[in-house]
């Protein structure tokens, strides 16, 4: 038996899960991996081995691959695709490449991933690879961006998922009928049941709008509509779960609710002509909503818009709208309804979300956009508010 033995090698280091983090370590401190070392240690070994007699020999092969890593010779052969995800670490795209085959062990990718100071830049998407390849291979190949599947597509801020079914179809040629079917049982798509929940006693309306993150994404080979739409509901939980969106909502919001206040951040998103206005509007919708505006009611003319598109018809300007359509009766989103409208009217961007968790302190109920740049002025009283509008005439905005 050998007892106590010390080669000077440790393992590598493990984070989260037991997963290989960058990084290894040596008894000397320093980082690197370093094959004569292995090379030495492995020496020894077989020294030690034969001393002890023949018959220890056929404990080899597990003392070799404790201290050689397993991998592949080459660049290997056929064709793979292979998916790495947002947020990947090495230890999850290496083991992507072992699921696939691609490399032999976590290990060699790991290693060849550290000895490579460009291995940063690798990123997520899909690739073209080939099957048992060396893990310094892979990490060439995957630095070759003639290997990456290209097939991206931009989702706006501030979209409906109407017209965000649209682009995907576009762009994917999977049928908008698909993506409607698809988002019709949101909690299937990922959203959670609990943020659904309102404070307001309004009904609650499960809608997978608002739940769609404006984002650039790479459409997987093969993808369906439901796929795709998981892949977005999971990027808006993952962004708001870092901003911990709704744990400020509860805390500091007083009553309103996540959802209530994901709305808001659509109503700011639709509503504010420039990016630092967003904030404020959201504070003037809850103002409106929650505060002593006379109605109570938000009297925004894109939550009829928003209607107006769900049934089919073309949106239309403010001056545009009628009196019949400013006020149906039968709009569940109608500008004068008190309190909170059903739903998001759109799927606002990460600065809408923080406008809304987060809005400036004030009073105002007024704002009308005063440039050609969209920067709005903000008023507490009517008074104000038409003092604003004059500004806003005499820049040709209104």
């Amino acid at each position: 038996m050998i007892d106590d033995l010390d080669l000077g090698f440790d393992e590598p280091e493990r984070g989260e899960k037991g997963r290989h983090r960058r990084g290894f370590r040596k008894r000397n401190g320093k980082s690197g991996g370093g094959r004569g070392k292995t090379f030495l240690a492995l020496l020894m070994a077989l020294v030690l081995l034969g001393s002890i007699g023949g018959a220890a020999f056929y404990g080899f092969d597990r003392i070799q691959n404790y201290f050689v890593t397993p991998d592949y010779d080459g660049a290997g052969s056929g064709e793979i695709t292979v998916e790495i995800k947002n947020g990947a670490l090495l230890a999850d795209m290496a083991d992507a490449l072992v699921a696939a085959d691609v490399v032999k062990s976590q290990k060699a990718f790991i290693e060849a991933a550290e000895a490579n100071s460009r291995s940063k830049n690798i990123q997520p998407g899909t690739y073209k690879l080939r099957k048992q390849m060396s893990g310094e291979s892979a990490v060439t190949a995957m630095l070759d961006l003639k290997n990456k599947i290209v097939n991206g597509l931009t989702i706006p801020e501030g979209r409906t998922a109407k017209n965000i079914y649209k682009l995907l179809s576009d762009k994917t040629k999977i049928p908008v009928k698909e993506f409607e079917a698809a988002a019709k049982d949101p909690e299937a798509l990922g959203v959670p049941d609990w943020w659904f929940k309102r404070d307001d006693g309004k009904k609650i309306v499960k809608s997978v709008e608002g739940f769609l993150f404006p984002d650039t994404y790479e459409i997987p080979p093969k993808a369906t509509a439901e796929s795709i739409l998981k892949l977005m509901v999971d990027n808006f939980l993952s962004v708001t779960g870092e901003m911990k969106f709704a744990d400020r909502v509860q805390k500091e919001r007083g009553g309103i609710s996540p959802y209530e206040a994901l709305i808001v951040a659509s109503l700011a998103q639709a509503e504010a002509g420039n990016k630092d206005d967003l904030g404020k509007v959201a504070r003037v919708a809850y103002n409106r909503a929650y505060g002593d505006f006379p109605c109570n009611c938000l009297e925004m003319d894109v939550t009829v818009n928003y209607y107006l598109e769900s049934i089919g018809k073309p949106t239309k300007s403010s001056k545009q709208m009628t009196e019949s359509e400013l006020n149906d009766p039968k709009n569940p989103y109608n500008r004068k309804l008190p309190g909170m409208i059903p739903t998001p009217i759109n799927n606002p961007g990460k600065d809408a979300l923080e406008g809304a968790m987060d809005p400036p302190t004030g009073k105002w109920v007024f704002f009308v956009a005063v440039d050609k740049e969209g920067h709005s002025e903000f008023a507490e009283t009517p008074e104000q508010h038409e003092r604003n509008k004059a500004k806003a005439r005499e820049a040709g905005i209104i």
